[in-house]
């Protein structure tokens, strides 16, 4: 009895579209490890061919991989460029949606701001692409130090509304507490609100990682011809006009995902903590 109401409390609708998600997104995993493993002579027209594994487990593509794309050099440059993007928007937007943040309730001037910043969301890069690229080059910057300072704009908006956001949910009494207590306003915010802040510092820091440490677009219109890669920029020496060699494409991608992974392995309990703190309160 008791073992036919445990079964009645499933919810198959739910678990069918679960059992479909957790598919949809293996599946292409699946065909990245193997195909990353596989020799060209291994790869066929068949769909049999494609799905098999491969008949024998070698590291050769990686090394291959490792060696096209130099591999240490464009990993040395992505992680620079992730790692100086992500401190500064970590302490400049942090600051700017708190000072953003307590104001535009009561002051149209931080209200208008805040809207003009959070609209920066919606303009396509296609548009600033040749302006960057032309600025950037007269400003003596198409190097990284151009490319981590477009990164710091570009993430402004998405980073400032989830900041803003976010301090609803901190009581402003802690703040009116502090100042009782002599406490200023800088020291309140960094001695206070910034720790209070550290599940969305690890939400906003997975999300401008990721999106940094993928982008291809920025580098390549910004470092073009400088001779300095990322590695987004240099897998793509596996793309011709003739074809494209995916055994070690794929094996640079898996190559490429595990600092990130890394990362939002290390940051997961944080973001989840952000989001129940932010149900909760």
């Amino acid at each position: 009895m008791k073992e036919k109401k445990i079964a009645e409390r499933v919810n198959w609708p739910i678990t069918i579209l679960l059992i479909i998600g957790l598919i949809t997104i293996l599946f292409p995993l699946y065909m990245a490890i193997v195909i990353a493993f596989k020799q060209p002579s291994e790869m066929t027209n068949s769909i049999s061919g494609i799905l098999s594994l491969p008949k024998s487990w070698s590291l050769a593509n990686f090394a291959e991989a490792m060696r096209v794309t130099d591999f240490w050099r464009s990993l040395f440059n992505s992680f620079l460029i992730t790692v100086i993007n992500l401190v500064v928007s970590l302490l400049l937007h942090a600051t700017i949606g708190y000072a953003v943040g307590r104001n535009k309730a009561r002051s149209k001037f931080y209200n208008l701001v805040y809207l003009y910043i959070v609209s920066g969301m919606f303009v396509p890069f296609a548009i600033l692409m040749m302006p960057l690229v032309k600025q950037t080059a007269q400003m003596g910057i198409a190097n990284m130090v151009g490319v981590i300072l477009c990164y710091v704009v570009f993430y402004m908006p998405m980073n400032l509304l989830l900041y803003s956001g976010y301090l609803v949910n901190i009581p402003v009494a802690l703040e009116e507490a502090a100042r009782v207590d002599g406490a200023t306003t800088w020291r309140t915010y960094w001695s206070i609100i910034f720790p209070i802040m550290k599940p969305m510092h690890a939400t906003v820091a997975v999300l401008t990682a990721l999106g940094t440490w993928n982008d291809v677009m920025t580098p390549l219109v910004i470092m073009s011809g400088s001779g300095m890669n990322t590695l987004p920029l240099a897998q793509m020496t596996f793309q011709t006009q003739f074809g494209t060699n995916y055994n070690l494409a794929f094996a640079s991608y898996l190559l490429a995902l595990i600092p990130i992974l890394i990362f939002y392995l290390v940051c997961q309990k944080q973001i989840l903590n952000g989001v129940v703190n932010g149900a909760v309160k």
